[in-house]
């Protein structure tokens, strides 16, 4: 079957010290049945869908067979959760292998809720269908929306039933990542490992995800700069889109810059900076306005784990981190506020742009504005669909605007098609999600789901047929709020 599905495994992560990994195989299930294949993820994979979608492709995505070539693992890492350091690891997910594409591109392919490893502690390492449905959609959304984040090649369900606070179908996600390093990964080394096992998983990470320091005067330095570098341009993707992971602990934040791990993220509705959906996230450790901060935060773990490799002297390896974690905050401003001008239609730069942008979100935050539908309303010179239409405010704000988009060279259609190509027709409002979701698990009707997907996955096309995908909730007295359990 693996020449005919077209696996090709390398297993380069195996390779390191065995400090980072336990060899693992996933725990068969009874009646595996795939629910939902990725195939355009597929191909660009170089798998065959076809064989993909039989049972014996089945029963490897749920992890009943193990292609020839793969090397199942689970990995070790630390990680700051909630900021309180503890060990961790793949607690019920395994790494089968990394699949080399055609185009000679390596991906680790992951199977999410197989079973228990050594790390499991008191869990069960399963997972049900529904985390596994949102994981999927919202993953597929981002990468739509030109997010770098993990992928989901297929979901299926196991036959089984997993026990939370009650019974619950039971379903294994297969991730798609540049890889799985985290920071947490580099704590781990850190704090269990030896300082050639710290150098080795170091290595490992510029030459798999930063190839063109390796010759670097301090290729260590330059990868902590690389890594500060593709968060800081990450975070901000979020912002712009009004993203919220939920849980950026240390060991949900990718050394490759990808967004991994979809528990309890969500979409912001209504703009407000203080936005938590977490259940468990009640001071609002991660909310919307505070996820640079942290995002800086994780970043100086990291410097912390990276230190004796940085320099011999601790005092001047300090010295050179913080002179690189110090350039995050500038690097962050300058990535949303170019993604910002774009949504406002602004091609140059100028200085009073950043007041600009702040008085809008304080418009927003005050009138309780939809992030998404407000950009949408500029964009199509329709601001009476703003919540703060005919205010004071917006009469000044907009007066504004108009001088700063007539001081630019770009006529007012080539604004207006930037706006067009930087403000999303539809996000994975979280009622839709949830719909989709009960649909799928309450009934099996995965049709609502398909039809979600194939909305979002085209976020910048303004079309009249995605229209009812911009419509708000109905009120509600209960907050919204997400779980962890991916």
């Amino acid at each position: 079957m693996t020449k005919k599905s077209g696996w090709n495994f390398d297993n380069s992560y195996a390779r390191l010290p065995k400090v980072f990994f336990s060899n693992t195989n996933p725990t068969p299930v009874s009646a595996p049945e795939l629910v939902k294949i990725n195939e355009p993820l597929a191909a660009a994979l170089g798998l065959n869908v076809e064989e993909l979608k039989s049972e014996d492709g089945a029963a490897v995505f749920a992890g009943n067979s193990i292609p020839e070539g793969a090397t199942p693992l689970a990995q070790a890492y630390a990680g700051h959760q909630f900021g309180h350091f503890t060990m961790l690891g793949d607690g019920r997910a395994v790494l089968i292998g990394e699949q080399i594409t055609p185009q000679g591109d390596r991906f680790d392919i992951q199977l999410k809720g197989s079973g228990r490893t050594p790390y499991s502690r008191g869990g069960d390492g399963r997972a049900a269908l529904g985390p596994m449905l949102r994981e999927y959609i919202i993953s597929e959304a981002m990468h739509a929306l030109g997010i770098p984040t993990t992928r989901s090649l297929a979901v299926v369900t196991t036959g089984e039933e997993i026990t939370r606070e009650t019974y619950l179908p039971g379903a294994v996600l297969t991730r798609v990542a540049a890889s799985h390093l985290r920071v947490g990964t580099f704590q781990y080394a850190a704090r269990w490992g030896s300082i050639d096992d710290l150098r080795a998983l170091a290595d490992y990470a510029i030459k798999r995800h930063y190839p063109a320091i390796e010759k670097a005067e301090n290729p260590y330095l330059s990868l902590l700069e690389e890594v500060i570098k593709r968060q800081a341009m990450l975070i901000a993707k979020w912002q712009l889109v009004g993203f919220i992971h939920g849980v950026m602990n240390t060991d949900n934040m990718t050394i490759s810059g990808e967004t991994i791990d979809y528990g309890p993220c969500a979409f912001m509705d209504k703009f407000d900076l203080a936005t938590v959906f977490s259940s468990i996230d009640r001071e609002g450790r991660y909310a919307y306005g505070n996820q640079p901060n942290i995002g800086v935060w994780n970043l100086a773990r990291l410097a912390e784990a990276l230190l004796p490799l940085l320099d011999d002297n601790e005092e001047q390896a300090v010295t050179l981190a913080q002179e690189k974690l110090s350039d995050f905050a500038g690097l962050f401003k300058a990535n949303y506020l170019e993604g910002m001008r774009a949504k406002l239609g602004i091609f140059n730069e100028e200085e009073q742009d950043t007041a600009l942008i702040e008085g809008l979100n304080k418009m927003m935050q005050k009138y309780g504005a939809d992030y998404t539908n407000t950009f949408l309303a500029l964009t199509f010179d329709k601001p009476e669909e703003t919540a703060f239409f005919g205010t004071s405010e917006f009469n000044e704000w907009n007066e504004l605007w108009q001088a700063r988009l007539g001081r630019q060279k770009e006529s007012k259609e080539n604004s207006q098609e930037l706006m067009r190509n930087s403000n999303p027709s539809v996000i994975p409002r979280n009622h839709r999600v949830e719909e989709a979701l009960e649909a799928a698990v309450e009934e099996g009707d995965y049709s609502v789901m398909e039809r979600l997907l194939e909305v979002l996955s085209s976020p910048y096309e303004h079309t009249p047929e995605k229209k009812e995908y911009c419509t708000l909730p109905a009120p509600s007295t209960h907050p919204y709020r997400t779980f962890c359990g991916t």
